[in-house]
């Protein structure tokens, strides 16, 4: 499967143009599930959600969405990655199972700062649940420094089956290693000129990207973030008319 989709769903200037102008801001999440195939929690990256929350989350959306959930920041954000096991219990106890079938990857993203040494990414990766409550995990993981264009990271990454982030991005390097059964594509270069962020050259190159990793049956989720985000449901549903909503 190819999922596209943006970052959150709450964003004042996508009313009108993403949202309809009257639009009750109760209805985005509704109407941003039905508009997009996935799309990335930024949210739970800065607090903490309640099970009640993904439980309304997973009612919202239609069969076959899903939310990629970046980890909280508690998590990532600190000296030494291999001590984080209680963050991350702490982050995977505040009740995502809720979204039961509609969870996608979990997003781990460092600081750009962050420097790769094989110990401490060895050491978080075995810290890294691959189900929780019965449910599946699947892990994305966004190394933003240079140093983890390093062969040993990628073996690392391999082995944990951990999918390495492809990041199109103008501050922070772009590792396109495939290491697990998954692709996780962050495009970050919308452009506000471009009315669908990206030229239609553009996304032809994406959606072929896209059908590339898919090849073997990989799953393949494709979020466009950051950049001008303006334009970025526009980049979205653009990429989705290019591959469909259900192709692999």
């Amino acid at each position: 499967m190819i999922r596209v989709g943006i970052g959150g769903w709450t964003f004042e200037p996508w009313r009108g143009v993403f949202y309809p102008p009257k639009l009750p801001r109760a209805k985005e999440i509704e109407f941003a599930t039905n508009a997009m195939t996935a799309i990335e929690v930024n949210g739970t990256f800065y607090s903490r959600q309640s099970p009640k929350t993904f439980a309304s989350w997973a009612k919202v959306a239609p069969e076959g969405f899903l939310y990629g959930l970046k980890a909280s920041r508690f998590c990532t954000n600190r000296k030494n990655l291999g001590e984080a096991e209680e963050s991350i219990r702490n982050f995977f106890d505040q009740g995502l199972v809720e979204l039961g079938d509609k969870l996608g990857p979990i997003l781990w993203q460092l600081a750009g700062t962050k420097k790769f040494d094989p110990d401490e990414i060895a050491a978080f990766f075995a810290l890294l649940p691959m189900e929780w409550g019965g449910l599946p995990l699947r892990h994305a993981f966004e190394p933003r420094h240079e140093s983890f264009r390093d062969p040993a990271f990628f073996d690392l990454a391999r082995k944990a089956g951990v999918a390495v982030v492809y990041a199109h991005a103008a501050d922070y390097p772009t590792f396109d290693e495939q290491t697990a059964g998954f692709t996780y594509a962050r495009l970050q270069q919308c452009r506000e000129e471009e009315e669908t962020g990206y030229n239609a050259a553009e996304l032809d190159r994406w959606a072929d990207q896209a059908r590339t990793w898919a090849k073997g049956g990989r799953d393949v989720f494709v979020f466009f973030i950051s950049g001008a985000k303006v334009r970025a449901p526009a980049a979205a549903t653009a990429l989705i008319e290019r591959v469909g909503r259900t192709q692999g």
